[in-house]
């Protein structure tokens, strides 16, 4: 299996795509933060009041939607946590580490909101769930700093080993590993990719942590409440940092400031990788296009989704769930069991919809609607293997098994808005029927060329319907501009293009804007 990451740098945002066996799994944008939230970031916020009735709070981040505070989200040091903050915000408390730290009594797990909080308290929060259509950010005050290996806890003394690693001897060797470098008064959760790490790499990612805590704390004194005090890194480094392992095979990037960031930060995390970073410099083909990414995301984001062998997947939206259809299409004649094609277009269709759900960042409540199955031995073999297919998933996920119904039900956190990207096209006739669009942009391509043929060299970026209406047949359009001009045009499909859209570029790869 072969793990690609391709990074596309514009003037806005940068975006992440990454390719399982050349398939596209998972999309990320990074943009300039317009909101200036993001999971991980911690806040020193104000609670604007408690609710008794919710046994939450809403509190004040300086977000135009106030965030939610559940009694559950709290910790169960808050006590503990509200007391730094003060000591620490008054410059009464100048040791930042928590071993000599006194630490207070524990909250009643099952207590109320106004017990412990009140209007106007200042208090350090986590942004747990970015906000969502017109919700605001979802937060907790149990904070955790997140590193390649471990996440640490503060006001915790709990050390715990991810659950995907199954050796049980790993398991407590990595825990008592974490046990003797572990500072007082700090948690650790152990991650699945420190499985065979040594101490030495552990304590340096502890250390990197540690210091990250510092530099928040010193922040207290002099910052204005609410504001934020700890960003989390930016999405290249989260992305690599939670993502990346010994199955990637290339890393390319289209900006040499960002191929410098992104080396560095292979660099430390695996030194012996550094050379899989490699810089796209060609101007002929944007980035995502020479890796048939755009042709994936407008095959994959529509509401309609293909798949091999004729089967497709209908996707709707709905406030309050997803609803994804299995459909059959052409395969259902060619069958001489209609069980066994059952199966055969389910397994495919779970393969797309555990694809989907990381590529789009679905959360939630999904129903899916796989064709019936009689035989429950299949409706486990489908379960088995949509759970195998989800496995990669880094979001927490439950399947419940399937239905007599064939309908399967996944819940997905949910800590972005879901990843939608526009597919379908205007209509170039702009409904009216009245005008011929596709013959009329032909006939613009004509005039520019006969405007332009005094250019050393032409090079026209097209829609690949057009492209390939120009260059196909003989003799072909191309081929009568030749003749007519002595001027060979090199023609280049571009999948990001909408119908009438198309460029010349001359041969230094600058548009020609005359």
């Amino acid at each position: 299996m072969n793990k690609e990451l391709i990074i596309r740098s514009g003037s806005e945002a940068v975006d992440f795509a990454l390719l399982k066996d050349g398939k596209l799994v998972e999309l990320h944008k990074e943009e300039e933060q317009k909101s200036g939230f993001q999971v991980g970031d911690i806040f020193i916020a104000k609670i604007r009041k408690p609710v008794p009735g919710l046994n939450a709070a809403f509190v004040n981040l300086g977000f135009e939607k106030d965030a939610f505070l559940h009694y559950h989200d709290l910790g169960p040091n808050l006590s503990s946590m509200l007391k730094f903050t003060k000591l620490v915000s008054t410059g009464k408390q100048k040791d930042f580490s928590l071993k000599n730290f006194q630490f207070e009594k524990e909250i009643d797990k099952d207590g109320i909101i106004t017990d412990v909080l009140s209007a106007n308290q200042s208090v350090l929060v986590q942004i747990v769930k970015e906000p969502i259509s017109t919700k605001g950010p979802r937060i907790s005050s149990e904070l955790s700093l997140a590193g390649r290996y471990i996440v640490l806890v503060p006001f915790s003394d709990r050390v715990s080993v991810s659950q995907k690693i199954d050796s049980k001897e790993e398991k407590d060797r990595l825990k008592k590993l974490v046990q003797s470098i572990k500072p007082k008064g700090f948690g650790v959760i152990v991650r699945t990719v420190a499985e065979g790490k040594k101490i030495a790499e552990l304590d340096q990612d502890m250390q990197n942590l540690l210091s990250k805590w510092t530099a928040m704390c010193k922040k207290l004194p002099t910052a204005h409440h609410p504001s934020k005090v700890l960003s989390e890194m930016n999405r290249a480094s989260s992305i690599l940092r939670d993502v990346f392992n010994d199955s990637f095979t290339g890393i390319y990037i289209d900006d040499e400031e960002l191929f410098e960031q992104t080396k560095e930060s292979i660099e430390e995390i695996d030194p012996t990788k550094v050379n899989i970073v490699k810089l796209y410099q060609s101007k002929e083909l944007p980035i995502f296009e020479k890796y048939h990414i755009e042709r994936q995301i407008k095959t994959s984001f529509g509401r309609t989704v293909s798949m091999s062998k004729g089967a497709y997947l209908i996707i709707e939206h709905t406030e309050a769930l997803h609803v994804i259809d299995v459909n059959s299409g052409n395969r259902s004649n060619k069958a001489q069991n209609q069980e066994d094609t059952a199966l055969e277009v389910n397994m495919i269709a779970a393969a797309e919809v555990a694809r989907q759900l990381r590529l789009r960042d679905m959360g939630g409540i999904i129903v899916v609607d796989f064709i019936d199955m009689q035989n429950p031995e299949n409706r486990k073999v489908l379960f088995d293997f949509l759970r195998e297919e989800m496995s990669d998933d880094k979001a927490k996920h439950k399947i419940l098994p399937p239905s007599k119904f064939g309908l399967i039900q996944i819940t997905r956190q949910r800590v972005r808005p879901e990843v939608n990207i526009k597919t379908r096209e205007e209509d170039p006739n702009n409904g009216t029927g009245e005008i011929d669009a596709p013959i009329q942009v032909i006939d613009k391509i004509n005039l520019d060329v006969e405007r332009l043929k005094n250019h050393k060299k032409l090079v026209l970026n097209a829609h690949p319907f057009v492209a390939a209406y120009l260059t196909k047949g003989f003799p072909s359009l191309r081929s009568k501009w030749f003749f007519e001009h002595k001027k060979w045009v090199k023609i280049i499909p571009r999948d990001a293009y909408t119908f009438l859209q198309y460029q010349f570029y001359d041969k230094e790869g600058n548009v020609i804007k005359e």
